[in-house]
C-alpha cells in the first residue's frame, strides 16, 4: 500500500476510536512506516465487530472497554468509556466495566490454579474465601455482565472459568451467535491493544 493510503488508514482508525489525530505507539509507527496492509484489516475488524448485529453499540462499546482494562490500555480506556458513553452507558456501568474486569482477572488467576491442581482434593475443597459482591446485582445486568466475564475469562485463558460463564449467559438467554461475537469482539480489541 501507499504511505498516503497508510496514513489515510491510520487517521480513520484514530477517527473511529475519538483518539487525536497525533496520537502514536511504537507499533503504530512500524506498521504505518513498512505500508502495512494490517492496518487496514485493523480498522476493518475493528470496525465489523463493534457493528455486530447481536449486541447494541453500547453492549459493543462496554465487551471493548473490559478488553482495554483488562490488557491496562490508557488510551483506548478513555476512547472506550467515552464511546460507551455516548452511546448511553451510565458512569455505574462503566465503573461496573472495570469492576468486571478486575474482578474476573483475580478469579481466573484462582481457578486457573484449581483447574491445574484438579488431583488435588485439599486445593480444591477449600473454601475460594473472596468477596464477589459485584456478580450478585450489577446495574448492567446480569446477561451483560456474565457475557463480559466470559470475554475477561477468554482473554485470561481460564478453561474452567470460560465454561462456566458460557454456561450462565445461555441461561440469561443469550444465542451461540451472540457469544461468538463477544468473543470476536475481544480477540480483535486485544490485537488493537497491542497495536497501539
Amino acid at each position: 500500500m501507499e504511505t498516503s493510503v497508510v496514513n489515510e488508514t491510520l487517521q480513520n482508525l484514530l477517527q473511529d476510536l475519538g483518539l487525536d489525530a497525533a496520537y502514536t505507539s511504537p507499533a503504530l509507527t512500524s506498521l504505518a512506516a513498512t505500508n502495512s496492509r494490517y492496518l487496514k484489516d485493523l480498522r476493518l475488524n475493528v470496525s465489523s465487530t463493534l457493528a455486530s448485529n447481536h449486541m447494541s453499540r453500547k453492549e459493543a462499546y462496554l465487551l471493548a472497554l473490559s478488553v482495554a482494562s483488562t490488557e491496562k490500555h490508557s488510551a483506548l480506556i478513555t476512547a472506550f468509556e467515552n464511546l460507551a458513553l455516548k452511546e448511553g452507558a451510565t458512569p455505574d456501568e462503566i465503573s461496573e466495566t472495570h469492576g468486571c474486569a478486575s474482578l474476573l482477572s483475580l478469579n481466573n488467576v484462582f481457578y486457573r490454579f484449581r483447574h491445574y491442581k484438579h488431583d488435588n482434593e485439599h486445593y480444591n475443597k477449600q473454601p475460594a474465601g473472596l468477596r464477589m459482591s459485584l456478580m450478585m446485582n450489577p446495574t448492567m445486568g446480569k446477561g451483560l455482565f456474565e457475557l463480559m466475564s466470559l470475554v475477561v475469562s477468554a482473554i485470561n485463558g481460564c478453561e474452567k472459568c470460560v465454561v462456566s460463564h458460557e454456561h450462565s449467559v445461555k441461561e440469561q438467554g443469550a444465542s451461540e451467535q451472540r457469544i461468538y461475537d463477544a468473543i470476536r469482539l475481544a480477540a480483535v480489541i486485544r490485537g488493537l491493544c497491542v497495536a497501539m
